[in-house]
């Protein structure tokens, strides 16, 4: 893994304007206060505060430090990560007049993996789910999927990476995994200044074989997307195969043949042609296909070109499936992108046979369900056809929303009728 050194800064004082355009002088009565300490301007529940919530720091703060969190009137607010430098400071972890030590992190991992094994019990169906959701697990920076005896872990902090081999061991002994992959992204590493080391790795990870719902799937940690897999899309892979019995499928954007397996596994459709343009998620995907002896029309192509072909040749199908990778990374494009998901939606509705199922599903936080949704009815309504909205799903229930950041609630998958 490549090292990115960190960029030099300069000394910090608490009164210096580090914080805005002008830091007050140390707190009265912050003597009194718990080192290290962080008081906060204004009073907000959201997991990540930024430079301009926050009012001062004590000089012990270290980068990555677990710190003491005070409001505005001097009390006690909680206990978060701090990381001066970074484009989000203070990553709030628990709330109350608590003691800022690694108990709280701890406490933290056992609820995260108590939802998963004990309440949630997805090991009856599966053994691949995310065990941390960053900010809905009170975690925020860290992201964990199990895969088999192996742990996919994505890193988007300073103090979450420095604790990552504590971390990793208490997952380990909670979950009886035995290996690990940790991922940071170059643009993190150098906005958190994490200096990776390849230590945390473990030796010779590059496969692992899962099962979902009694799906098999190869997951290749150094060609796949993200941790390696879409956990996310679980349940919705199983609630397709209950609608395609003797079928003909159409499933653009593919990956790894996800939605194309359970249609052919489990929903026992009659045909199923499954295109991406990554080329090494196809050659994956035929793979998947072998381990569960089945045969998948695969096709390695753009999906907007593919469609367009399509349309000239007249072919229809009975249910089309639309997964396309994030269309929407930032606001000031929002406009622009989110005519791709109309174009690609209006290519897909145009291949689907009156009365069919159409699928479609958007991983763009920036885009909320109801957007969404209107952006699938011009989709339709640009053709002269209807939908007829069946359900709104979404990420499985391991990817909970905590209440204090709904805006992470990212997948939206409709489920419609072309009437």
């Amino acid at each position: 893994m490549r090292e990115f050194s960190a960029s030099p800064r300069r000394p910090f004082s608490p009164d210096r304007g580090d914080f805005g355009a002008r830091a007050e002088k140390t707190p009265p009565g912050s003597e009194q206060w718990r080192q290290p300490w962080v008081q906060i301007k204004y009073f907000s529940y959201h997991p990540c505060l930024y430079r301009s919530m926050i009012k001062a720091a004590s000089p012990c703060a270290k980068a990555g430090a677990l710190v003491h969190v005070y409001d505005k009137s001097g009390n006690p607010f909680g206990v978060a990560l701090y990381n001066r430098p970074a484009r989000v400071p203070l990553r709030v972890l628990a709330h109350g007049d608590l003691e800022a030590d690694e108990q709280v992190l701890d406490k933290l991992l056992e609820n995260a993996c108590a939802l998963r094994e004990d309440f949630l019990r997805l090991k009856e169906t599966t053994d691949a789910y995310r065990v941390v959701h960053s900010d809905a697990d009170s975690l925020s920076g860290l992201i964990v999927d199990r895969y088999g005896d192996t742990l996919s872990i994505e890193v988007h902090s300073l103090g979450i990476y420095q604790r990552l081999p504590r971390i990793i061991e208490k997952l380990h002994a909670r979950l009886g995994t035995h290996r690990q992959l940790v991922h940071v992204e170059p643009r993190i590493a150098r906005m958190e200044d994490i200096v990776p080391r390849e230590n945390l790795n473990s030796e010779n990870v590059r496969e692992v074989k899962i099962s979902e719902n009694g799906v098999r799937y190869a997951v290749n940690f150094e060609s796949g997307h993200k941790t390696g897999f879409f956990c996310d899309q679980r349940p919705n892979r199983l609630k397709l195969s209950q609608w395609v019995k003797g079928a003909r499928v159409l499933d653009l954007c593919c990956y790894t043949g996800g939605f194309s397996l359970n249609a052919k596994v489990l929903g026992g459709a009659e045909d199923v042609t499954a295109v991406d343009l990554d080329e090494k998620a196809i050659a994956q995907a035929r793979r998947n296909a072998n381990l569960n002896q089945v045969r998948l029309n695969l096709v390695h192509a753009d999906a907007f070109s593919y469609a367009r072909q399509m349309q000239k040749n007249a072919e229809q199908w009975d249910v089309v499936v639309l997964d396309p990778p994030k269309f929407i990374d930032e606001r000031d494009r929002f406009a622009e992108d989110i005519r791709r998901y109309e174009d690609l939606n209006t290519l897909g509705l145009s291949l689907l046979k009156p009365g069919g199922l159409f699928v479609s599903c958007s991983c763009s936080g920036l885009l909320d369900g109801v957007e969404f949704e209107r952006t699938l009815v011009r989709a339709a309504h640009r053709q002269n056809r209807r939908l007829q909205f069946l359900d709104m799903t979404g990420a499985g229930p391991d990817h909970p929303v905590m209440s204090n950041c709904p805006e992470s609630r990212y997948l939206k998958v409709a489920w419609a009728r072309l009437v």
